[in-house]
């Protein structure tokens, strides 16, 4: 590959990645909906197999069946702890504020001193004070109309990105290779063969990584859940959710789940006014996230991460960085399957230079 080429490469990814950001909610549209696929093309398959006699199912049908299913799916977790979070709000507003202030006056103090000294605080603040005063600011009328507007246009957002996913996912279960064909129309002919291996070992990999966080997030809710079962806490179940889903992010996703896990246990023994059960709480639930990690990281993760995405754990850690310094927790999310496409393309149009040789040499 002479320079001309190289420059003229590197100016397509530039143009190519400008179209992605400026278009960026039709982009995540069509990667949820290649999730989504990758997810429902087994079960196409398997539907295809059914046949009574002469007769099979048409390819269309076993298209919107599989769709159904994964819609049902999504729908069941939906219908199991959207109570379970009402449950929840419900312990939280019968907190008595003015008996947990008076039976940890002591321990507030001290962290208003802590906070005074940080000066996150002023001295003659107090973090009850600044709570009263920043919930009677988020109650005032015009923060209220904002936030309805902002709920309403959310809404709308919303129910239009469904539409559009479920939309896009039908025709790319309806012709698996629909957006590969689009891409070659696109890209010269004399780099079909390059594309072709892109998609192909893109899809291999991706498919692996998906079935594999899929399990890891099954295994930790289940995990977490039954052992917070095991010692009485409530909502066990919705905090087994939660702290599961987080594993999503590798590392700091168990980090960020045990701190939900610890917040909404607390929240439940303050809402019974057991407040001498708060350090127990803690270090029961802690416990039980410390366990169900021990066993992700010891024979889950070594499983997704190496034998799937093919990366060292060093390599996944600092996109990991990088993903969240870019968009937060959506980057964290995206970033392992977005650095695995990078390095597939890498590999397949930038094979000459040591560095990719060395990045993608597992691929």
């Amino acid at each position: 590959m002479n320079n001309t080429r190289i420059i003229g490469l590197i100016a397509s990814l530039l143009i190519i990645g400008f179209l992605a950001w400026y278009f960026s909610n039709i982009v995540i549209y069509f990667i949820i909906a290649m999730v989504l696929t990758m997810i429902g093309q087994p079960i196409v398959r398997l539907l295809g197999h059914i046949h009574v006699g002469r007769l099979r199912i048409p390819h269309s049908l076993s298209c919107l069946l599989a769709l159904l299913f994964i819609i049902l799916i999504f729908a069941s977790f939906f219908i199991i702890f959207v109570p379970l979070g009402s449950h929840q709000a419900a312990l939280i507003s019968r907190i008595d504020v003015d008996s947990v202030n008076q039976n940890m006056q002591n321990t507030l103090i001290r962290f208003d001193q802590i906070l005074q000294n940080a000066g996150l605080l002023k001295e003659d603040q107090t973090i009850i004070t600044l709570i009263n005063n920043n919930i009677v600011d988020i109650v005032n009328i015009e923060r209220v109309k904002g936030v309805f507007n902002n709920l309403l246009s959310f809404a709308g957002s919303f129910v239009v990105g469904i539409f559009s996913i479920l939309f896009i996912t039908f025709f790319m279960l309806k012709n698996s290779h629909l957006v590969l064909k689009t891409v070659l129309l696109i890209v010269p002919q004399h780099y079909h063969t390059e594309t072709n291996n892109v998609f192909r070992n893109t899809n291999r990999l991706l498919s692996r990584y998906f079935i594999g966080i899929s399990i890891e997030v099954m295994t930790m809710v289940i995990l977490i859940s039954v052992g917070l079962s095991i010692f009485n806490i409530p909502n066990a179940i919705l905090i087994g959710f939660l702290g599961g889903c987080m594993n999503i992010i590798p590392y700091l996703g168990p980090l960020i789940g045990a701190s939900v896990g610890v917040l909404l246990g607390v929240t439940n023994v303050l809402s019974t006014g057991g407040y001498d059960q708060i350090f127990l709480v803690i270090v029961t639930v802690l416990g039980t996230f410390l366990g169900a990690n021990l066993i992700d990281n010891l024979i889950l993760q070594p499983f997704i991460y190496s034998s799937s995405v093919k990366s060292h754990p060093l390599e996944i850690f600092v996109v990991l960085l990088m993903g969240g310094s870019i968009a937060g927790i959506i980057g964290m999310v995206l970033a392992i399957p977005t650095y695995t496409v990078i390095r597939v393309i890498a590999k397949e149009f930038m094979g000459r230079f040591r560095i990719v040789q060395k990045l993608t040499e597992r691929i």
